[in-house]
C-alpha cells in the first residue's frame, strides 16, 4: 500500500536551490535509505516531507498527520526525566503506554533519571524512543545513529524493522549500514540547477 508519493520536488536551503526532480513512492513496510555527498540536500529534502518548510516545486501526496520527523537534535527537556520525557510526548499523541518504548531502546533501567545526566547515546536512544509514541505511519529520520554504539544501532534497525512490519515506513538519511533490507534513493543526481529564487520565501506565510 502506497503511503507517500513524491513527484517532481525542488527544495531549497538559504535561499538556494539544492534539489531537483526528485521522485519516488514510498510503501507500508519499506525503508528507505537517503544517500548523497555531504551537503546535497538530505535534511532539507526530510524537512521538506515533514513539512516544515514549503517545496519550491512538485507534490508529496500522504495522509495528514502520517509523517513524524526526527532531526539531528535530540529534542529532550533536560529537567525532566526519562519516562516523564516519554510520557509527556505520549500524551501529545494520546498513546497511554511508554513501556514499549522504554523496552525497545533499553531504557528501562533510566526511567527515573533526569535527561541532563544521560550520556550522548543514553540521550540520542530516548529522543529515538519518542518514536514509538508518535503512533505516525512514516518515519522521516536525519542520521539518527549519531552518537549511538554497534549495540544502541541495532536496537535502532530493530526498531525499524517491527515498525515496517506493522504497515509503517521509513525514510532514513544516513551513511551507514544498518544490516536491515531496505531500498536506496541516491540524491547525487538530483543537485539543482541554477535558478533566480526571488519571490520564494522559505517560511510558510
Amino acid at each position: 500500500m502506497e503511503v507517500m508519493k513524491v513527484t517532481n520536488l525542488a527544495c531549497a536551503r538559504g535561499g538556494v536551490a539544492v534539489l531537483d526532480r526528485v521522485d519516488f513512492t514510498l510503501t507500508a513496510g519499506q525503508v528507505l535509505l537517503l544517500r548523497g555527498p555531504n551537503g546535497i540536500g538530505k535534511t532539507t529534502l526530510l524537512r521538506t516531507l515533514a513539512g516544515l518548510q514549503p517545496a519550491l516545486e512538485g507534490e508529496v501526496l500522504a495522509a495528514p498527520d502520517a509523517i513524524t520527523y526526527g532531526a539531528h537534535a535530540d529534542g529532550l527537556k533536560t529537567t525532566l526525566t526519562v519516562s516523564e520525557n516519554l510520557k509527556f510526548w505520549a500524551q501529545v499523541y494520546g498513546v497511554a503506554d511508554i513501556a514499549p518504548a522504554l523496552a525497545a531502546f533499553n531504557l528501562e533501567d533510566l526511567t527515573n533519571r533526569a535527561a541532563h545526566n544521560l550520556s550522548a547515546g543514553q540521550k540520542r536512544r530516548l529522543g529515538l524512543a519518542r518514536l514509538l509514541v508518535t503512533g505516525r505511519k512514516i518515519w522521516a529520520l536525519d542520521e539518527p545513529t549519531v552518537s549511538l554504539d554497534v549495540a544502541s544501532v541495532a536496537l535502532f534497525a530493530e526498531a525499524v524493522r517491527v515498525h515496517c512490519e506493522g504497515g509503517g515506513a521509513a525514510l532514513i538519511a544516513t551513511h551507514i549500514d544498518l544490516g536491515i533490507e531496505a531500498d536506496v534513493l541516491d540524491l547525487t543526481g538530483n543537485k539543482a540547477r541554477p535558478r533566480d529564487l526571488a519571490g520564494f520565501d522559505e517560511a510558510f506565510e
